[in-house]
């Protein structure tokens, strides 16, 4: 059915590959192309990290779950630095091309393993369940209102008053130079109580 999570996965590759060959073909194209297509891989990241890679690891699929968030926050830092480069430049053509490899790679790991894994390991009725949920996160990624709690309970806006003002994935690159483990299954908020842990008890 077209709403299960692995059809809505697929769909949002493809629409990425769509925008990266826009980018590579109308370089006019990238000022609004490059902010979208970044937007679009963090909300997916976010979605798959929040309810799809979990259910992967349920599913003995954990190192290989770990192993695409990392490829994901790598692809992100990728992202967010060709949006400080001029987009005629040759830089840019250069970093673009990394960028898409990355992403590739990961879309092709991805759709070979992961996602065979996990309609193997799920019926029908749980990949529809776990589509919605996907779906609904992502929206809220894309619409700037997700918090992860990590305990099902809304808090979205809660703005800056949490100690470290930083983003999933900057928790999460701080969490890994400090070597926390299952910090890709971590939320938010979990990341953040990990490096105020590990950063102060060093």
């Amino acid at each position: 059915m077209a709403d299960d999570v692995i059809t809505m996965i697929k769909t949002d590759h493809r629409e990425l590959e769509r925008l990266f060959e826009m980018m590579k073909k109308e370089k006019s194209s990238r000022p609004l192309a490059l902010p979208l297509a970044v937007a679009m891989l963090e909300a997916h990241s976010r979605a798959e990290e929040e309810y799809v890679y979990p259910a992967l690891a349920k599913a003995g699929e954990k190192e290989e779950a770990e192993h695409a968030a990392e490829e994901h926050h790598e692809a992100e830092h990728m992202g967010k630095h060709l949006l400080e480069l001029d987009w005629e430049s040759s830089e840019f053509d250069r970093e673009l091309e990394k960028w898409i490899s990355a992403v590739r790679h990961h879309v092709q790991e991805e759709e070979q393993e992961l996602l065979p894994a996990l309609s193997e390991a799920l019926d029908s009725e749980r990949l529809h369940q776990l589509g919605l949920e996907f779906a609904g996160q992502r929206s809220e990624e894309l619409a700037g209102t997700a918090v992860h709690t990590g305990d099902g309970q809304p808090s979205k806006q809660r703005g800056g008053s949490s100690g470290s003002g930083m983003t999933r994935a900057e928790l999460y690159e701080k969490a890994r130079e400090l070597g926390v483990e299952g910090r890709s299954q971590m939320s938010k908020d979990e990341l953040e109580e990990q490096v105020r842990e590990a950063g102060g008890g060093s």
